[in-house]
């Protein structure tokens, strides 16, 4: 029996989204395709005899940054090492790199074995939309129409780095809407919602207020006819979640962002609800 770790093809991430919806974790139904995008190198997989049993994605953003995600093994080969030399070939990939995860409750102890520290906690709270009206002097856009480099620098402060490719393909898929809150010309909120298999998918949501993230929210809704949605809310903003549980929204699932070095700064404040679990 022969064990290797390779570049994933294009149809082995997609195969990556389908063990992520096997674990619970309902990524967005095209969310994959933005994957593929992001860092066409950075998603590993490891084969026995040629055929797949394990994943990691590792993707690189910017000089000195990093995230990892999608460490899956199948149910059938855990236990059997397989999946700890697929870690170990993620983080050599990242060498040199701060590395970041969502990791679950279940993993953390390991994370922390290999040198990650938590920063935050992620809960996802899920419920029915709420309408709320924009604020006044707020404007509700599709965000493929502003101009991208604004964009992308908007994402950029409450990420920490640059992510240009895979934004493209976030806000532009199909089986989701993507929405800019405008304050005149400023850019003042930005969400994005997915089709899932499950409760429909939101991030990321980034606002300047409780009142402007609900905005977002409905409006999107309202594009996807969601009755039901879901986002992974920060601790590290109070204020997110404070928002979250004012709509009745109920918790259901919980991750720690976790860092090997010094996190990025990013706005907090601003962050209602990050982009994915699996690449950040």
């Amino acid at each position: 029996m022969g064990f290797d770790i390779g570049t994933a093809s294009v149809a082995e991430v997609t195969m990556m989204a389908a063990w992520a919806v096997a674990e619970g974790w309902n990524p967005g139904v095209t969310d994959a395709q933005a994957f593929a995008v992001g860092d066409p190198r950075g998603f590993l997989i490891g084969r026995i005899d040629g055929e797949p049993v394990t994943s990691i994605s590792v993707i690189g953003y910017g000089e000195g940054f990093g995230f990892l995600g999608m460490y899956i093994a199948r149910p059938d080969v855990r236990g059997r090492g397989f999946g700890l030399q697929t870690w170990q070939a993620g983080m050599e990939r990242m060498a040199g790199r701060v590395v970041a995860l969502d990791g679950v409750v279940a993993q953390q102890a390991n994370y922390r074995r290999s040198g990650f520290r938590p920063a935050w906690t992620n809960t996802r709270y899920e419920g029915a939309p709420s309408p709320a009206p924009a604020p006044a002097g707020v404007r509700i856009v599709d965000a493929r129409g502003i101009p991208f480099d604004r964009l992308a620098a908007y994402d950029r402060r409450f990420f920490g780095a640059p992510r240009d490719a895979f934004l493209a393909a976030w806000v532009s898929l199909p089986a989701r809407s993507a929405r800019v809150a405008l304050r005149g010309e400023e850019i003042v909120g930005f969400a994005v919602l997915r089709d899932a298999h499950a409760a429909s998918r939101l991030g990321p949501l980034f606002a300047d207020d409780d009142a402007i993230a609900s905005a977002l929210v409905t409006a999107l809704a309202a594009d996807r006819g969601a009755t039901t949605v879901a986002v992974d809310v920060p601790d590290v903003n109070p204020r997110a979640v404070g928002w979250a549980q004012a709509q009745r929204w109920s918790p259901s699932f919980e991750t720690a962002r976790m860092y090997t070095g010094e996190p990025p700064r990013v706005d907090t404040d601003g962050l209602f609800g990050i982009t994915s679990l699996e690449l950040g």
